[in-house]
């Protein structure tokens, strides 16, 4: 990789330099000079030809997914997934809980209710349903997030950390206690 923004890495390849919109929690483990295997969706518009990407198949499968959808772009479909990780975006698809979506820029309670329906029997999951989160988890870890979110770090600095926090803690207020441990 040679070096990377907020929402993009460019990588080189073959001697070119390519720019690739990726989720922020790639770009926030990319580093520099490392070498990045990505999953790629090229995106062609009469004005724009744009690359996106990501580190899972399953990713790219739902972000397909998510743009065949009436009103949702590559962008706002990568937005998704700087908001939440996939398998969370996918429980939450299967639950039914349109929250997570209603959080991104550009989706409303409508277009939300609309991804919900046209992608709740479509969706792949991944290993044992049973292990996707319920809604009551997904929103205990979600305020989780808010909380550090209100603190001044950004949502994918949050879930990084929270991802590194002992799961036996239940109590949000330790939960949040350990993350802001971890991002310091």
């Amino acid at each position: 990789m040679l070096f990377k923004g907020e929402n993009f890495v460019v990588v080189k390849n073959n001697g070119i330099g390519y720019k690739i919109f990726a989720p922020a929690e790639v770009c926030l483990k990319a580093r520099e000079g490392d070498a990045l295997e990505l999953y790629t969706y090229q995106h062609v518009r009469e004005d724009a030809l744009q690359l996106f990407g990501f580190t899972r198949p399953d990713d790219l499968r739902l972000f397909e997914q998510l743009i065949s959808i009436s009103g949702i772009g590559p962008k706002t479909a990568i937005n998704i997934f700087s908001e939440a990780k996939a398998d969370d975006i996918v429980a939450a698809i299967v639950n039914g809980d349109a929250s997570i979506l209603k959080r991104v820029s550009g989706i409303g309670g409508k277009t939300a209710e609309r991804i919900i329906l046209e992608l709740k029997n479509k969706v792949f999951v991944s290993g044992d349903i049973g292990a996707l989160k319920t809604k009551a988890e997904f929103g205990e870890e979600e305020d989780a997030v808010v909380a550090l979110v209100s603190l001044g770090y950004s949502t994918a600095q949050a879930r990084e950390a929270l991802k590194r926090v002992n799961p036996a803690l239940t109590d949000l207020s330790q939960r949040v206690r350990e993350a802001l441990k971890l991002i310091r």
